[in-house]
């Protein structure tokens, strides 16, 4: 990795306190005007999700509150407290919390590969035209998203649903705990699948199928608009950041796109996280969508357009708690090594399918796996399965923002697994460029409160990695492969749960 840090001595004011709750725990980390990160002042604690086999996956939103507090107890110290004059944070998406009149949380938080609402996509999908559902809001019916969500806990615990006073993201509640006050960010709302993309409002139709109220959710804002603490917790705990911006929380796919220096269609980012996703970032409202994208307005001006898959790093980790591979430098060769036409084909799909069919109670299928085979031969096949997805992705998004010039990957999983992007490039036929720095998800984040902050100061550029190129010999094999995972998903997830184009 590159050096992208600086010290606090050298570092440019203002700072900016970053934070990043992700699947696999809570990150802070103060960056300078220009972006880059204070050496030495960066903290972590890991968490996880609750899961259960009916689909269930939490967290509890006070635990997140409780680890935000603590890094900021370690971040916020005498020597630079005072040059802090913002605070940003970004969560995974989408999330929900029910709340009382007092704030409190009475639910626990449903995150996106909460899978239990899928019976409320199907009833949706015959009670509205998705399409049009997807045109205005910019997303699909699925259960990742906020109007299946509210559906089942309405229909499964009803004196719950009855009882919330309001509906927040994890991070307006983090944000309600600590400031009492929230706004739910343009880019949130829009990740929420209740957002009219076109006006930037709360959609009404959305909300009648949903069940709940405008008045239940916060008020909409863009960066420009920070919350400002109205409660004695940050001025007792916290006072160096009494009077800080602390900027509307943002989901974690728009963070990581900014953080890696991707801000136009030229070079969509590919994430590889616990879970992945593809984005590109437009000018506009794109006027037509494909029907496996989403379009989420992130403010005023722009949309991110693009897909996400639930199974990514949690692929990798299922497979070395199921398996017996052999160690990363051999797991790297196999991916590395020639395709053949024997490795087993893979639907890679341990939580639920997002982009692109949206069906979210599929799960795992597997095909022409013989007794000759073993955990090589399932780990290149799993891994296959997830670039192949990769690939329907890249079809669609092409369709928005034309031929990029190449993809730019981000993540800890392509860091640990480098020779992920070469199945990426080869099932894609797109170069793929490595983001040379760690925690871009963060850096976006810092980034996008320093846009509103000091929007005159340039942002350093963002170094990036050898180009992983395509192997043209290798196009057919994936065209092929291509084909029989398209004929395996209509024979296997299509038929049996119904999923719509």
């Amino acid at each position: 990795m590159a050096k992208f840090s600086v010290s606090p001595e050298a570092a440019q004011d203002p700072l900016v306190l970053a934070l990043d709750v992700g699947s696999s725990g809570t990150r802070g980390c103060l960056y300078d005007a220009t972006g880059r990160s204070l050496s030495k002042r960066r903290d972590k604690l890991e968490h996880s999700f609750t899961s259960a086999s009916d689909g269930t996956s939490t967290i509890e939103p006070d635990r997140v509150v409780a680890e935000v507090s603590e890094i900021l107890d370690r971040l916020v110290v005498p020597d630079v407290a005072d040059r802090i004059a913002g605070v940003a944070m970004d969560t995974f998406a989408a999330t929900l919390v029910g709340v009382d009149r007092a704030g409190n949380a009475i639910t626990p938080c449903m995150t996106y590969a909460d899978s239990r609402s899928a019976g409320e996509v199907k009833a949706m999908r015959f009670e509205l035209d998705e399409r049009e559902v997807q045109d205005r809001t910019g997303a699909r019916l699925h259960t990742s998203h906020l109007p299946a969500m509210l559906r089942w806990v309405h229909a499964e615990r009803p004196e719950v649903f009855e009882s919330v006073d309001r509906w927040l993201s994890l991070g307006e509640y983090v944000w309600l705990r600590l400031l009492g006050d929230t706004a739910a960010a343009t880019a949130t709302a829009a990740w929420s699948g209740l957002l009219d993309r076109r006006t930037g409002q709360w959609d009404p139709t959305m909300l009648t199928v949903a069940g709940i109220e405008e008045r239940q959710l916060s008020r909409i804002a863009d960066p420009d608009q920070p919350v400002r603490p109205v409660s004695s917790v940050v001025a007792k705990r916290w006072p160096a950041l009494a009077d800080a911006a602390w900027f509307p929380v943002i989901p974690d796919g728009f963070a990581s796109g900014l953080g890696s220096g991707a801000t136009g269609p030229s070079t969509p980012v590919v994430s590889f996280a616990t879970s992945g996703a593809m984005r590109v970032l437009v000018d506009e409202v794109a006027p037509q969508l494909p029907p496996g994208l989403w379009c989420y307005r992130v403010d005023r001006n722009r949309s991110l357009v693009g897909g996400a898959l639930n199974d990514v790093g949690r692929m990798v980790t299922w497979m070395e708690n199921a398996f017996r591979l052999p160690d990363l430098a051999r797991r790297d060769a196999i991916l590395q090594a020639e395709p053949k036409q024997a490795t087993p084909l893979v639907l890679p799909f341990l939580t639920g399918e997002r982009a692109t069919g949206w069906a979210g109670d599929a799960r795992m299928v597997l095909r022409d796996l013989n007794y000759s085979e073993g955990p090589e031969d399932l780990y290149r096949g799993c891994l296959e399965g997830v670039a192949l997805c990769y690939a329907r992705l890249a079809k669609q998004v092409t369709e928005v923002s034309g031929e990029p010039v190449a993809l730019r990957a981000s993540g800890r999983v392509s860091n640990n697994i480098p020779g992920l992007l070469q199945l990426v490039a080869d099932a894609t036929g797109h170069p793929v460029e490595p983001v040379d720095i760690k925690r871009s998800t963060m850096h976006g984040t810092a980034l996008y409160a320093l846009a509103t902050l000091v929007p005159d100061v340039p942002a350093a550029e963002v170094p990036v990695g050898k180009v992983t190129h395509p192997i043209p010999e290798r196009a057919d094999y994936y065209r092929d492969r291509l084909e029989r995972f398209e004929d395996l998903y209509r024979a296997t997830i299509t038929e049996r749960i119904g999923a719509r184009d």
